[in-house]
């Protein structure tokens, strides 16, 4: 028998977890209850892997799946306003081959880029409590830790950021002093024992900033341009 995927056999393993009684119950009521437009589809209502190419340097780091997005599609950024947005950009800087998500099996790939969470299920408001955010941090450090060449970190928000900073602390890398703030078009850059590591801040893709104009097409692109740049160097 051919070796088994760690990546795929780590995936198994996050869609299983039950450690925060609080989002399993969300996740699960949401699942039934639905959304009046979904309200003929299955939701997936269990926690989310990251998405992408495995073999990219650069990964983009969200915050949870949404409730009636990635929490129904069982896809990161899938099927929601915030994913359509952030789809349509890495489609116009040639990294998806198609600019829009709507399903697990609508086609989409990622070349150059992979797309994960540090909170893996839905939760309530948008608002992960620091225990879940703790209880999920070992699937954040393993599926990391599955990708050879991750090197540039492009944060979706502010607690995308402090996410990161915590697993490369926690990795053993150098975190400067003070510790690196996190702002739109940010860049810090954490040395590594084998070479650096580089943290880019963006404002998240949620509908709450690019329907009032906090985050605009051009101001997302032009972050995600500088993140490939680096990642491509």
């Amino acid at each position: 028998m051919p070796p088994r995927d760690p990546l795929r056999a780590l995936h198994a393993e996050i869609v299983e977890c039950r450690a925060c009684p609080r989002l399993v119950r969300w996740r699960e009521q949401v699942a039934r209850e639905k959304k009046r437009a979904y309200r003929d589809q299955e939701y997936w209502g269990r926690p989310i892997t990251g998405f992408g190419d495995p073999g990219a340097a650069l990964v983009l780091v969200g915050l949870a799946p949404a409730a009636h997005g990635g929490n129904r599609t069982g896809r990161i950024f899938t099927g929601d306003r915030s994913g359509d947005f952030l789809f349509a950009s890495l489609h116009r800087l040639g990294v998806a081959n198609q600019p829009q998500s709507v399903s697990r099996d609508d086609g989409l790939e990622l070349t150059g880029a992979f797309i994960l969470a540090p909170v893996r299920c839905a939760p309530p408001d948008n608002k992960p409590t620091p225990d879940e955010f703790a209880r999920c941090s070992c699937w954040f450090d393993a599926e990391l830790s599955l990708l050879p060449n991750a090197r540039v970190y492009l944060a979706l928000g502010a607690h995308a950021w402090r996410s990161t900073l915590e697993h490369l602390a926690r990795t053993g890398s150098s975190i400067p002093k003070p510790r690196p703030e996190f702002g739109h078009g940010a860049i810090a850059r954490i040395p590594r024992a084998k070479d650096e590591a580089v943290l880019v801040g963006s404002y998240h893709v949620s509908q709450q900033n690019t329907q009032t104009g906090k985050l605009t097409p051009a101001m997302f692109d032009r972050v995600v341009a500088r993140a490939l740049k680096e990642a491509r160097r």
